[in-house]
């Protein structure tokens, strides 16, 4: 009877200290857990207040480029056409080169100047509530020979240099009357020439029509 009271005591004496010892055990476990998943909640709740505050800004800017694109309807009219398939605006000032030539005829040098000035007007004269940078493309086109004519092939290459020029010199007449646009640091204009290719060209009988100006007006809204 006493070993029997002995052994129980025994017993008794070994439970309670493993008992304690692994409630503790499993207290430190879940108090591990429970930290590690605060941290993990405190970091997504970070990440997610950081891309919140990065949404709001791309919806601000999205905001500022949309009044900007609907104040550049102002440009549509005697000098300019907008493509809303290309997203683009087209001089209307109806150059022709001669053949080969990148001159620009006197003829058509006021109404250039005039939409030059046109240009100008409308882009310093939008009010934003952020800094605003306009990247200006002004493309020099060419027109191709009629079709299986070896002139295509053979002044491929040269006709991009001659559709530069052509912007180029109208960029050159804009400056020589006092329409320096990189003056103005909201401005950034830049040139080039798409030969005999490019997007948004005219085919068939109006080949001929492609030997002309393209500008396009794209609005980079936020801090330089």
């Amino acid at each position: 009877m006493n070993n029997s009271t002995s052994n129980n005591r025994q017993s008794n004496d070994f439970f309670w200290p493993s008992y304690v010892d692994l409630m503790t055990s499993l207290f430190v476990v879940m108090l591990v857990l429970f930290v590690y998943s605060f941290k993990l909640f405190k970091d997504r709740e970070g990440e997610l207040k950081k891309a919140n505050g990065e949404l709001k800004v791309k919806a601000a800017e999205l905001e500022q480029i949309t009044k900007i694109r609907n104040s550049l309807q102002q440009l549509e009219g005697r000098y300019f056409r907008y493509d809303p398939a290309n997203e683009r605006h087209e001089l209307l000032v109806p150059v022709q080169f001669k053949a080969g030539r990148d001159e620009i005829q006197d003829s058509y040098k006021p109404a250039l100047l005039q939409a030059g000035r046109r240009l100008r007007t409308v882009l310093k004269s939008i009010k934003t509530d952020q800094p605003v940078r306009y990247l200006v493309i002004v493309e020099g086109m060419a027109a191709r020979y009629p079709q299986g004519d070896p002139r295509n092939a053979r002044e491929e290459q040269t006709t991009y240099q001659l559709s530069y020029r052509r912007a180029l010199n109208l960029l050159n007449l804009w400056k020589q009357n006092g329409l320096n646009f990189s003056q103005d640091r909201s401005i950034e204009l830049i040139i080039g020439g798409s030969g005999f290719y490019g997007t948004g060209r005219y085919s068939g009988r109006r080949e001929g029509d492609n030997k002309r100006f393209l500008i396009q007006v794209i609005p980079k809204v936020g801090r330089f």
